[in-house]
């Protein structure tokens, strides 16, 4: 087996995912997983610290991306202008490989209560990294934590639109999920 082997990281996030859904989370062993990617269990430990974590692989990668684009919003922005900036900047970077992986990982999460906990972390995480940026940019700190997570929203509903519509881009679907979510949020008076 070649010690170093072209998008590694993603085959095992595939063969993780693929196991778990064959023969359930708590059954699948990091040797299986190793195993189904062509990697040895060094390699597996050099990229993620233990299974759970090839679930939430992209976290720190998403959440650089958010607040890129929420750092690059035009001064003027408003903070859910500025979370728009976000959501697009990380929409340019989600590919189709990740919308055929998302209904798996969503299937292995729904059936296990401790990745449904790290799930939740997830978006605690990312709303905290989108809150930080807006501070960031002089936005009161109870305003930019209500935009950041109004930014989760968001950005939940429209991957999972983009994911069930199977076309598109999600960046489309950031955006009108958003601009759902602030003409709900006017409604409340």
């Amino acid at each position: 087996m070649a010690r170093w082997e072209p998008a590694a990281r993603e085959r095992m996030v595939v063969a993780a995912v693929d196991l778990f859904t064959e023969q359930g989370y708590d059954a699948t062993t990091v040797a299986e997983i190793a195993e189904r990617a062509g990697v040895t269990k060094s390699t597996f430990f050099r990229h993620f610290p233990d299974k759970r974590e090839l679930l939430v692989a992209g976290q720190a990668a998403l959440s650089e991306l958010l607040t890129e684009g929420i750092a690059a919003a035009p001064a003027g922005a408003t903070p859910l202008e500025a979370v728009g900036a976000g959501l697009q900047r990380a929409a340019t970077m989600m590919t189709s490989f990740n919308r055929e992986l998302y209904p798996k990982i969503q299937a292995a999460v729904a059936a296990n209560s401790e990745l449904q906990a790290r799930d939740a972390l997830k978006s605690v995480g990312l709303a905290a990294a989108m809150t930080d940026a807006l501070v960031a940019r002089g936005i009161a700190e109870p305003t930019a934590h209500l935009a950041a997570e109004l930014g989760v929203l968001a950005f939940k509903r429209a991957w999972a639109d983009w994911t069930a519509a199977g076309e598109g881009e999600l960046g489309t679907y950031a955006t009108a999920a958003l601009d759902e979510l602030r003409a709900a949020s006017a409604a409340l008076g």
